[in-house]
């Protein structure tokens, strides 16, 4: 199996019945290491060199995080900017994630027909998550659709637990497949 690891980005994740139920699903696979962010660098003080031998030890990164903004929470743009450091992750040296692959793992506020020309975010949610998949070009990673959890301030407990039960089954697919 191959090894994945979720990078848990959510400031309020005590607050998200859709983050929770997703983790909870998550982190019934034995192939699956959960690390939250919030948790682990309360202080945004981000150990580095931590994060990145977690990131040698598996081979496809999962960031599941709120969209806010139209971007991720901060701490996880500030762990983004740190740990993908120059020579390590891209350009000269390492390319140390070099083909291994990144999965977001989005829940947004918003209905999916909010994104679009004619919905009031005005672009595709694809369109925002462009950095996303530019950085992992740039690491040589191979970059895996999205999942999306739409409208989740809204959200049926049926509907949270259909979506955490796909992503579970997700996981089981990526940590099976061979590419």
């Amino acid at each position: 199996m191959k090894r994945i690891v979720i990078i848990l980005a959510h400031p309020q994740f005590q607050l998200s019945h859709v983050n929770k139920a997703m983790i909870e699903a998550a982190s019934t696979l034995d192939h699956v290491t959960i690390h939250d962010l919030y948790e682990a660098s309360p202080d945004f003080h981000i150990r580095v060199r931590k994060e990145q031998k977690r990131l040698l030890e598996h081979d496809i990164v999962v960031l599941q995080y709120p969209f806010q903004w139209y971007s991720t929470p901060s701490l996880l743009k500030e762990w983004l900017d740190l740990v993908l450091q120059r020579g390590w992750a891209y350009a000269d040296g390492d390319r140390a994630l070099n083909g291994k692959s990144l999965l977001c793992a989005v829940s947004t506020g918003g209905h999916e027909d909010s994104y679009g020309k004619k919905g009031y975010n005005r672009h595709t949610i694809e369109t925002f998550m462009s950095p996303m998949a530019q950085t992992a070009h740039l690491c040589h990673m191979n970059y895996l659709p999205p999942l999306f959890f739409y409208d989740a301030h809204h959200a049926t407990p049926k509907k949270i637990k259909d979506h955490a039960e796909q992503y579970r089954k997700l996981l089981i697919k990526l940590g099976k497949n061979k590419t």
